[in-house]
């Protein structure tokens, strides 16, 4: 399988990519550190943008996108009426009708939302999403083929009756999602080209806690996202003793990844024959880093330019998510009680 991929990562520059435009919302309630509403664009897995209940304002995280906005007002207009007017009174509203149903009056209570699209850039084919959460559950999502609503959790059986019911909405949404969406999409990737487009190659380097830790193969500065690194022996991917780290975004909008090798069974005279393999896509060569004593960095070091710093988003949707597993715990011990919108009237403000 790990063949295949790296073929196709290899043959990337002359095959289709898949582009995507999502929208991120969280609100919340009961927690003072947080806004009551954050929003967040991505472009290709990218932060275009975001904007918060506390600050008021947009906050485009790219150097194009103020261009593209100002060259687009209705647009503007459009993130500027979505995230400060009807987002935030529409999932206020949501939580508190929630509230009521669990017979909660306290507490710490995450509504989320993802909508977006995906652009095959060679096919043309469009795919859309659009799907709730509620205390780091999934709820409920919209099925574009039907146009209706599917239930994700029984709570939410009652609520698919009223929002298939109105049609205005689910129309609204469904055509926002397949012909606006990818729409823009396009004209965003056509004004942030020279950003999005690019291909970095990473920093790799080899770190390790003390003698006794794994080494671990740290990659960072890379872009795109499209990657793949892995520990070799002899040529021979290597899968046991071997721990692969996700892929992760850095501040200025590059990635970093990171794979470990467990050295408690690797002799030293076999050092030699280990090496760390980098596959960037749109790069034919492999980035080879060799095992080697002499060029192990060890973490007590605290290198400075090995720090990554992650923007204050990452660091409020971290936090959403250590607040919402905490609360997901917690109420695993109560039995919950269903809960419904009484009607889909602030689900149509949010999206008229």
């Amino acid at each position: 399988m790990k063949k295949i991929f790296v073929l196709l990562l290899l043959c990337h520059g002359s095959s289709s990519v898949k582009h995507s435009l999502q929208y991120f919302f969280t609100a919340s309630s009961g927690v003072q550190s947080l806004p009551d509403l954050l929003g967040v664009v991505q472009i290709d897995n990218v932060t275009m943008g975001s904007c918060d209940t506390s600050t008021k304002t947009l906050a485009p995280r790219q150097g194009w996108v103020n261009r593209y906005l100002d060259d687009d007002p209705d647009q503007r207009k459009y993130y500027t009426e979505e995230c400060f007017e009807i987002e935030p009174e529409f999932f206020k509203a949501t939580i508190n009708h929630l509230k009521q149903e669990f017979h909660l009056s306290a507490g710490v209570h995450i509504l989320q939302r993802l909508s977006g699209c995906e652009w095959d850039d060679e096919t043309g084919n469009v795919t859309g999403f659009y799907q709730f959460a509620y205390n780091g559950e999934d709820f409920i999502s919209l099925d574009l083929k039907t146009l209706t609503w599917m239930p994700l959790k029984p709570q939410a059986d009652v609520l698919k009756p009223r929002w298939d019911d109105d049609k205005a909405v689910t129309n609204y949404i469904a055509n926002f999602i397949t012909q606006i969406c990818p729409e823009w999409l396009k004209r965003s990737l056509q004004y942030g080209k020279s950003s999005l487009t690019r291909i970095n190659r990473p920093s790799v380097s080899l770190l390790q806690k003390d003698p006794s830790s794994p080494v671990s193969c740290h990659a960072t500065g890379f872009y795109p996202d499209r990657a793949l690194m892995f520990w070799r022996k002899d040529g021979e991917d290597l899968h046991e003793d071997v721990e692969y780290g996700e892929i992760l975004p850095n501040h200025d909008g590059s990635f970093q990844t990171s794979v470990n090798l467990d050295l408690s069974s690797v002799k030293p005279e076999d050092w030699g024959r280990y090496e760390c393999v980098f596959l960037l896509s749109g790069v034919k060569e492999e980035i080879i880093t060799k095992l080697d004593k002499a060029v192990i960095r060890s973490n007590s070091e605290k290198p400075t330019d090995m720090t990554v710093p992650i923007t204050a988003t990452v660091v409020v949707v971290a936090l959403v998510i250590a607040v919402t597993v905490f609360m997901v715990y917690k109420k695993k011990k109560a039995k919950r009680r269903p809960y419904y919108l009484d009607n889909s009237t602030e689900l149509s403000m949010a999206l008229n």
